[in-house]
């Protein structure tokens, strides 16, 4: 049974000023090398309003320290507070979300404690941090400013309490997580996955990111594909150059709006509903210039009609029936194996294993398919001990054809 919940109003010691000058950052960074236990993280972006993900404001928090707002618009080094903390227990919800733009400052945990990822291990259904501190330490946090734009300056104050309280309880959420974890035998499970986050090399940009284009599947010709893909790189090459978020530049919609109609001319494109406007009616030489290249292309030049998901070489899953059926049924078995190993272990499945590795083993699987050779596959892949210890075999059952062998 979940506890009554108490609204959490107010950071306990107050809203704390934000930090701007190098005094005072490394007066924190002294009283956080002080502090005791664990120290909470957290970052706010500016994700749906600027191009690049930094961070606009870093929270952290540790007992007997207190909580600090650090501006790293003024203060982008944090080395200074990495110093101080770097072989402390770093804990974060979604940490894989707040990494990146903390390296960008020079903050790089050495160990650290993902309260979200806790929580899909747990098997609880919803792994916000607002929901987990409410189902599992009693306290509502205000969820209100999640979507801002952090990029504003100053800061209102009522974002800044929102951002306080954002770690306010995440060690106190940390420690009763492990408490869970370990009466479920799961804290190792935990254990190697949050070593794996830390140790994982900073991702890899996406090979056609303009395939992500929401509506993109109303392309039916790889010349209207290339269209797609010419209008979002001038979109992408202006967002990146004024810092503000693509969709604020050209919403997708009106790329495929665009490519479908195939206007003639400029004046052709600004009929079309989003274009009438007079900030995109001002620059439709450059869409109709993005829409005349790739009308100008060669064949040869044209992108594919289809391109896989994960990025990893293999057809969508969806078209894996007609072009390898054995393939696609192989496949078939071996979530069934793995859905029945999450269900009893009451997590979901993509955490029990990568889906992306579950299909490159479907789709290639080892001549000789034994545990131990499956084993070999997983790790190669990058799963952890306990992913292999629970999956391997009953991957190698599931990837012979049960007609085949009993024939």
């Amino acid at each position: 049974m979940s506890p009554a919940v108490t609204p959490l109003l107010e950071p306990v010691e107050g809203v704390p000023p934000v930090i701007t000058d190098a005094k005072a950052l490394a007066e924190i960074a002294e009283r956080l090398a002080v502090g005791e236990g664990p120290v909470a993280f957290d970052a706010e972006r500016a994700s749906g309003y600027r191009y690049s993900q930094r961070a606009y404001l870093v929270q952290i928090r540790r007992r007997g320290t207190g909580t600090a707002l650090i501006d790293p618009v003024a203060l982008p080094d944090l080395s200074v507070i990495q110093e101080k903390v770097s072989s402390v227990e770093w804990v974060l919800h979604a940490a894989s979300q707040d990494l990146p733009c903390l390296a960008e400052l020079g903050l790089r945990p050495t160990t650290l404690f993902d309260t979200e990822l806790a929580g899909r291990l747990l098997g609880y259904e919803r792994v916000g941090l607002g929901m987990m501190v409410e189902r599992v330490l009693g306290f509502g946090l205000e969820k209100g400013h999640s979507a801002a734009d952090w990029s504003t300056r100053p800061l209102p104050e009522p974002w800044l309490r929102y951002a306080a309280l954002d770690v306010e309880l995440l060690v106190e959420l940390r420690d009763a997580l492990t408490e869970q974890l370990a009466e479920a035998d799961k804290l190792e499970f935990a254990l190697q996955e949050f070593a794996a986050i830390v140790a994982a090399p900073p991702r890899e940009p996406r090979a056609e990111p303009w395939r992500r284009t929401s509506g993109i599947h109303r392309a039916r010709s790889r010349r209207q594909l290339a269209a797609v893909r010419s209008m979002w790189n001038a979109r992408d090459k202006i967002a990146r150059a004024r810092d503000i978020a693509p969709g604020r530049v050209l919403p997708d919609s009106a790329i495929i709006d665009a490519v479908l109609n195939a206007p003639a001319d400029a004046g052709e494109l600004v009929k079309l509903p989003v274009f009438s406007g007079p900030r995109l009616r001002r620059t439709a030489n450059v869409w109709m210039g993005a829409l005349a290249e790739a009308t100008a292309l060669p064949d040869a030049e044209l992108p594919s009609a289809t391109a896989s998901a994960s990025g990893d070489g293999l057809p969508p899953p969806n078209r894996w029936a007609e072009r390898d059926p054995v393939a696609a049924a192989r496949l078939t078995r071996v979530r069934a194996g793995l859905n029945a190993i999450a269900a009893r272990h009451t997590m979901p499945v993509e955490n029990l294993i990568e889906p992306a590795l579950t299909r490159r083993v479907a789709w290639s699987p080892p001549s000789e398919p034994t545990a131990a050779n499956v084993a070999e596959l997983l790790r190669a892949g990058g799963a952890r001990p306990w992913q292999v210890a629970l999956t391997a075999t009953v991957i190698a059952g599931a990837l012979p054809d049960p007609a085949a062998t009993a024939g």
